[in-house]
């Protein structure tokens, strides 16, 4: 017997799988890079943190919600062209408040961080 079960019948299943997953991938990409904001340590929340990229032109794709539908190895590889900062310090950063220094930059290309 055929099943007949359409998308609409399973579609909020799917939106519930789909949201769970996305909330697991962002968990696991905040802690891929550090769990806390590089500029001022802000740690509470993984909503109120973000994926900002270091060179724009080389951004396959953002770390938004619907960026985090690929898979694990592909967001890892996009990860590592970003730094992780909060909200606030991710719009001082657009605004020119506030720059990524050398040192950070050093730092996520791996010269400072512990193997």
């Amino acid at each position: 017997m055929k099943d007949k079960r359409t998308y609409r019948d399973r579609a909020a299943y799917i939106i519930k799988a789909v949201t769970k997953r996305r909330k697991k991938l962002k968990k696991m990409a905040v802690d891929y890079l550090g769990g806390q904001c590089i500029f001022c340590g802000y740690n509470k929340l993984d909503d109120a943190l973000e994926f900002h990229h270091i060179d724009a032109t080389k951004k396959d794709f953002g770390l938004a919600k619907r960026g985090l539908t690929r898979s694990w190895e592909k967001i890892k590889q996009e990860l590592n062209k970003c730094v992780l900062v909060c909200a606030n310090c991710h719009r001082e950063i657009h605004t020119g408040i506030v720059q990524l220094s050398a040192e950070m930059l050093i730092e996520k290309q791996g010269e400072f961080r512990e193997t």
